[in-house]
């Protein structure tokens, strides 16, 4: 009975059938109350979103898997002190952390939101040293601003790590093979007792914590060790366990009526589908001999220090098929065996993802060149994917001196272990290169980076949507309009990058573009953040602040560790004039993130508004410290030096504003209004004169001109541009100042003071 539940549980979880599987689980924990079986249900309730039954169903337990898991229900409580106390607890010797990698990420998440950035960066580079395809990991420490340059941490020694932790299971476990025939819930229960879990697992549940509030994925469950002795076959199979991979992206299929044959060596199983039918299958499977320990050592020591590895094209496809959705971690021992176990339960869901993935993004509404381009590349990688997987049982046959190690559920050779992890760390070099720049706003490095990727790469959501953020950033904001129109195109079900892409429409003014994308948005996920960003600045650009920031609210309800949307929310605040709450939402956004220039800007333009110029210039400063490239945060942090009468340092800064963009006009007015001040009116002038050439109808120019001809008397010039200033059709506050400045032309500026 318990054996029927636990199978029935994990098909419904398969088919993403949650009610059905709690409901059942709930059944099989009312008949057999283990801990184990507690896990499943906790399970299926996270991934139901239903963090709080997980909660109350796990608080308590000790094991390592019941304390990740309870943690993880935590973390999207928001409770992250319980969170934190679980996965460090006092009672385990040596303050063991469960599940290693994704452990370290979670804790590292809960070191940042609360506000220990040293402990965070801490744990982010453990879960990297663990392990080094930790995509996730590499990106937190590239927001903080701590990230080593890629080269470095997918280099040589990551690749080393990855070929040592293959030959690692290799030799230390070589009885996971005694049910290798059989990759069945059974089996795994076994790894997972024996804490030798497949490193494919460990990846797949790490990469998955990458968004912990939507995809709450990660943990690896062990139980008790299965009794070895013969009669004990069906009390072995009814040992009910979670699976490790029940948290992947998709969960893998169950028993051997699943299996899928690797070669000429596999099982049938009976037709009835029988437990009993399956169990013996696991126990009648015949058992290679396996490789000798000291003819292994040899190969690893060739293994490690083999500059000239040897490279296969039909390797290349596999590893560029795979390297899509980041499935390339390697798991199991150096074997002769034909199959193993827990590397293929994982392959199934891998593929699965892969292929799904790759369909999507091909599928979608693509630019000719780019289309056809795609579609050949996805066809050549799994053509040569699924070619590399069938000729893998000939190969071993023809090559039985060389030893080969399971990846992905297909087993190759060490030589080719090397090449597909070299390709796969050269591939994470580039893009972690290319994000560790744009995070440390050096926007034209990263544009020059993420173009050296392959054309099947580069056109992914993912990467344009980097690309558009570092033009948006480089205020280009006509081709941050192509590149994220593009990236829609290519992927219309993904929203990364909408709501930077929403912001480039409200600069660009484009109104009706802006208002569709809401539109399909919205229509496309009415849960993401992302969707109701959109709609916040499609009110906001028609001055509707007041509905704009309810729909910025209701973003900030949906992801409340959204910097972004509490930066928004900030800027409608202000536009409100309701300076006390608009502080508050930028200091919201500065403890998510304390990187997020966008809110030290926000502070410092309250504060100058205020006339609190020291607070003015302190937030303008930490601004530049984080992005010193932004022209805009440099002429605000001019202007509040001058404000502070320290006008030659304000000088100093407005040349480094004018030269960082030459389009800004703003940093070219405010140093004429310094020179001004200073009464370099000659100098003024002949900024104010190029000026004009940039920007010849911009009144507040031919304004300043009318005052600096006032100043040296030259009243006909001064009327002159005022004239042109009231022409050009400037806002009723500057039409008044206008007015008032060519009503007291005649009169001294001392008597006007």
């Amino acid at each position: 009975m318990e054996a029927i539940l636990t199978d029935c549980v994990q098909n419904s979880l398969r088919h993403f059938m949650l009610k059905n599987a709690i409901f059942l689980c709930e059944r099989l924990c009312a008949e057999f109350p283990s801990e184990v079986n507690l896990q499943l249900l906790a399970a299926c309730y996270l991934q139901n979103n239903q963090a709080y039954s997980a909660y109350h169903i796990l608080n308590g337990m000790q094991t390592t898997q019941s304390r990740y898991l309870f943690a993880m229900s935590c973390f999207q409580m928001d409770l992250l002190n319980e969170a934190e106390t679980a996965l460090c607890s006092a009672n385990e010797p040596g303050g063991e952390i469960p599940d290693g990698a994704p452990s370290h990420y979670l804790l590292g998440l809960i070191c940042r939101y609360t506000d220990r950035k040293k402990s965070a960066i801490h744990h982010f580079r453990l879960a990297l040293s663990i392990d080094p395809l930790f995509w996730a990991a590499y990106e937190e420490l590239c927001i903080l601003g701590a990230a080593e340059e890629a080269t470095v941490v997918f280099g040589e020694a990551a690749a080393l790590c990855i070929q040592k932790q293959y030959l690692h299971h290799g030799l230390a476990s070589p009885n996971l093979h005694a049910a290798s025939e059989d990759y069945s819930l059974v089996s795994s229960q076994k790894l997972g007792s024996e804490d030798v879990i497949p490193r494919q697992l460990k990846h797949i549940q790490g990469s998955n914590l990458r968004d912990i509030p939507g995809n709450h994925h990660g943990a690896t469950i062990s139980v008790s060790q299965p009794q070895n002795s013969g009669p004990s076959n069906i009390s072995f199979y009814n040992t009910p366990s979670p699976v490790a991979s029940q948290f992947s992206g998709v969960v893998p299929p169950l028993l051997c009526r699943n299996m899928q044959p690797n070669g000429s060596n596999h099982n049938t199983v009976n037709t009835d589908g029988s437990p009993k039918s399956v169990v013996n299958s696991a126990f009648q499977a015949p058992r290679r001999k396996f490789v000798d320990e000291g003819k292994l050592r040899k190969i690893s020591g060739r293994l490690f220090f083999d500059s000239g590895s040897r490279r296969s094209t039909r390797l290349a496809g596999d590893a560029g098929t795979n390297t899509n959705a980041n499935t390339t971690a390697v798991a199991g021992n150096g074997t002769n065996s034909s199959k193993y176990l827990g590397a293929k339960l994982s392959s199934i869901a891998l593929r699965t993802v892969t292929v799904r993935k790759s369909q999507s993004w091909a599928n979608g509404n693509i630019e000719e060149g780019i289309r056809n381009e795609t579609f050949d590349d996805f066809r050549a990688n799994a053509a040569s994917a699924t070619s590399s997987s069938s000729s893998s049982v000939d190969v071993r046959s023809l090559d039985q001196d060389e030893p080969t190690v399971p990846v992905g559920g297909v087993f190759i050779s060490c030589s080719k272990l090397v090449s597909a992890a070299s390709e796969v760390l050269s591939l994470l070099t580039t893009l972690g290169e290319g994000y560790r720049f744009s995070c440390l706003h050096r926007c034209q490095d990263a544009l020059d980076t993420f173009l050296t990727l392959p054309l099947r790469h580069y056109n992914t959501s993912w990467v344009l949507s980097q690309v558009g953020k570092a033009h948006f950033e480089l205020v280009d904001y006509l081709e941050a309009d192509r590149v994220f129109s593009l990236s829609l195109r290519v992927s219309p079900y993904s929203l990364e990058g909408m709501d930077v892409y929403s912001t480039v429409l409200y600069h660009l003014k484009e109104d009706m573009k802006l208002s569709y994308l809401a539109r399909e948005l919205i229509s496309t996920d009415r849960l993401a953040p992302q969707s109701w960003c959109a709609m916040g600045n499609c009110y906001s650009l028609q001055k509707d602040h007041e509905t704009a920031l309810k729909f910025f609210q209701r973003a900030v309800q949906l992801n409340t560790r959204f910097a972004y949307v509490h930066t928004l929310c900030g800027h409608e605040y202000v536009a409100l004039e309701d300076f006390e709450n608009g502080i508050k939402s930028y200091q919201h956004a500065l403890q998510i993130d304390s990187r997020h220039y966008n809110a030290w800007y926000g502070l410092g333009m309250i504060f100058l508004r205020q006339e609190k110029f020291e607070f003015s210039e302190h937030h303008f400063r930490t601004a530049f410290h984080i992005n010193p490239r932004s022209s805009v945060i440099m002429s605000f942090l001019g202007t509040a030096l001058h404000a502070l009468k320290r006008s030659e340092d304000a000088l100093k800064i407005m040349d480094r504003a004018i030269l960082a963009d030459r389009k800004n006009p703003f940093p070219m007015y405010q140093k004429a209004n310094i020179l001004m001040s200073l009464e370099k009116f000659d100098d003024a002038l002949e900024v104010l004169e190029e000026l004009k050439e940039c920007a010849p109808r911009e009144s507040s120019v031919f304004a300043l001109m009318g005052k600096i001809y006032k100043r040296r008397n030259l009243h006909e010039k001064a009327m002159l541009h005022f004239g042109i200033a009231l022409d050009l059709k400037p806002s009723a506050t500057d039409v008044a100042t206008i007015k008032a400045a060519m009503e007291k032309l005649h009169v001294p500026d001392e008597l006007q003071d």
